[in-house]
């Protein structure tokens, strides 16, 4: 089964006892690795500040996090979103749109690369994540694949990207075609607002080919950040359902031999590193060793 799995981001003081010790100074990313073999970088996205400054991964913190791993981790990281924000971030609907001139810029995706060149062959999944995009920001699903192709096409190869809209209406034929005939590869989220992914898989999966990407996030942040009390080492809102719709999913996909990547967030059901060992569960694999588990 071509699958990896791990959570998004990793440095959370509520998993010591369970999968970080407890003692005071960790190397988070050195632990994380003794249970799993890949994990999203959330980190970098949060890149645009003022009215064209784009902040770049430092280089020392790029190199340190290659050191903290073994050489078969897989690193998936966000694309920054000063490149994929159309405008700059509004406090309220009634601003005026400040178009961001960093949007699908080419020089900046060749500097957040060379950025990332000290991980090697440890840099996996490279994640485009749009944000809703109404009207104003992109006037319809036909403008979002013209821009988009015209940026792909400028894209260095010997890299995997990997595209997610937060579009319900993007989630059509067309979107789907495009990304297999640009060479990308989509990202499939559970959570916020958007369409069940196993309806939508079901929908496209013969245009979903080599490679793909299946986020867990969840519905309501608010709701389960107050279950939970930013405490992130229960399952608090389990989902059964979703999990055995997943292992139908997972299988057809491991069957049309389609590389997956699996990445769960905290969100989801209240502790990533328990939903994973919960999905492992489900598909008969080795779950992660977790130091107190009490969930069997």
């Amino acid at each position: 089964m071509k699958l990896h799995i791990g959570t998004c981001s990793w440095k959370y003081d509520s998993w010591r006892g369970l999968i970080y010790p407890e003692q005071k100074k960790i190397n988070y990313l050195l632990e994380y690795s003794r249970h799993f073999r890949t994990v999203e970088v959330d980190q970098w996205f949060w890149s645009l500040f003022g009215e064209d400054t784009a902040v770049m991964p430092k280089p020392a913190v790029v190199r340190e996090y290659g050191s903290s791993v073994p050489d078969d981790f897989i690193f998936c990281a966000k694309v920054p979103n000063s490149i994929t924000l159309t405008h700059h971030y509004t406090k309220n609907r009634k601003e005026v749109l400040r178009p961001n001139p960093c949007f699908l810029s080419v020089p900046l995706m060749e500097r957040f690369l060379s950025a990332l060149e000290p991980l090697g062959d440890k840099l996996g999944p490279l994640v485009f994540q749009f944000e809703y995009l109404n009207k104003k920001k992109i006037g319809s699903l036909g403008e979002f694949i013209n821009r988009f192709s015209k940026f792909a096409r400028q894209l260095p190869d010997g890299y995997d990207y990997f595209v997610e809209t937060r579009n319900p209406n993007y989630l059509k034929k067309p979107y789907f075609d495009f990304l297999a005939s640009a060479h990308l590869h989509p990202v499939f989220i559970q959570g916020y607002y958007m369409p069940p992914i196993f309806q939508i898989y079901n929908q496209f999966k013969e245009q979903v080919r080599n490679n793909t990407m299946i986020r867990l996030l969840g519905p309501e942040r608010q709701k389960i950040e107050k279950q939970t009390g930013n405490s992130w080492d229960a399952i608090v809102a389990p989902k059964d359902k979703d999990i055995d719709q997943l292992k139908t999913m997972l299988g057809e996909l491991a069957a049309r031999e389609v590389e997956t990547f699996l990445y769960v967030n905290n969100h989801f059901e209240g502790s990533a590193p328990r939903t994973i060992s919960r999905i492992a569960k489900a598909l008969g694999l080795p779950a992660p060793s977790l130091i107190h588990d009490n969930t069997s």
